[in-house]
């Protein structure tokens, strides 16, 4: 069974499916172990504590630089032996000594199809509002894994929402968190933890 440790930022939505599809059996081979949260008093906490998941808060208002930042988050990825890092709404881009230490180990969504509307500055309603503003007929999300570039990291899986005439920001983000977000983040997950995603070349595999 591996230990899966989820970073957050926020209210953790992307979170709550993950308990959600742990209780109910869709993820397989791992078990959420630790909740830590870059921020105090933020409502992840909270689902976390309802499903009694030990939590731990490492504000990043605490440390002067990303990287003492990335060196605390690092220190406790160690202490709770995190088999796998899930970032569900974390809105700190963590250092390359996090990122090398757990190469292929680290599994982040963005609400976009990668490579577009990715990278530095694009994340959460700047994502949507991007993808309007260009006219594209579809968007989705990409669950990916994270590397010492944003939003670089190996495509694990994809899926995709039609774009409507009368979509806001705002409706366009519920529109992919529900039908692909709140889906394919815990369907890699389970992939992940029985050990069904094959690297080759820097892109993956993966064995359903």
């Amino acid at each position: 069974m591996k230990n899966i440790v989820v970073l957050v930022s926020g209210g953790g939505t992307n979170l709550q499916a993950l308990i959600d599809a742990e209780k109910s059996g869709i993820i397989k081979g791992g078990k959420i172990t630790c909740v830590i949260s870059s921020k105090e008093g933020v409502y992840a906490l909270e689902r976390a504590k309802n499903n009694n998941i030990p939590t731990r808060v490492i504000p990043r208002k605490q440390f002067s630089d990303s990287l003492s930042y990335s060196k605390a988050i690092l220190e406790a990825l160690n202490e709770e032996k995190a088999d796998l890092v899930v970032l569900a709404g974390f809105m700190t881009i963590l250092d390359e000594c996090v990122t090398k230490e757990y190469a292929y180990k680290i599994i982040n969504v963005h609400p976009a199809l990668i490579p577009s509307f990715c990278g530095e500055g694009f994340y959460g309603l700047k994502v949507h509002e991007a993808a309007l503003e260009y006219g594209v007929k579809v968007s989705g999300a990409t669950i990916h894994f994270v590397n010492e570039k944003a939003d670089a990291g190996a495509i694990i899986l994809q899926g995709t929402v039609d774009v409507l005439p009368e979509d806001t920001p705002e409706i366009l983000q519920k529109r992919i968190m529900e039908n692909v977000e709140w889906k394919l983040l815990p369907k890699a997950v389970s992939l992940f933890c029985q050990d069904k995603i094959i690297i080759r070349d820097g892109k993956t595999y993966a064995q359903e």
